[in-house]
């Protein structure tokens, strides 16, 4: 996250700081083949988990939509 613009760096913090109150909120897609869903920030991905017997959300992964994926 430390290459992104200041402003991309907000809405990102933003919405990770949201997934602690709702670790699936509307808007969020599930992935197909593994147990992971999807959140779209503009044109960034944020790619995690949830473990809901632990109550964490693993992020695995932030990057933009054309390589969030590969």
């Amino acid at each position: 996250m430390d290459g992104l613009e200041a402003v991309v760096f907000k809405r990102i913090l933003k919405k990770l700081r949201a997934l602690s109150q709702e670790a699936r909120p509307v808007g969020c897609l599930k992935l197909a083949g593994n147990d992971g869903y999807r959140l779209r920030v503009g044109d960034y991905r944020l790619l995690y988990r949830v473990d809901d017997a632990a109550k964490r959300i693993y992020v695995y992964r932030i990057k933009h939509r054309k390589d969030a994926y590969s």
